[in-house]
């Protein structure tokens, strides 16, 4: 069986690391967070004093 030469070697990782990237920018730029949905209660918030 004959040995596959260096420069097919070569090619390969460059055409899988290619794939790799095209995958992994896709999967990056396609992804939408859905928007935190704004409601108009406020948080409320009770100060406390301290008394020591």
């Amino acid at each position: 069986m004959p040995q596959m030469a260096p420069i097919s070697w070569l090619t390969l990782f460059i055409l899988f690391s290619m794939i790799l990237l095209i995958f992994n920018f896709m999967n990056y730029f396609i992804y939408l967070p859905s928007a935190p949905k704004s409601s108009h209660s406020q948080i409320s918030s009770t100060t406390m004093t301290w008394k020591w």
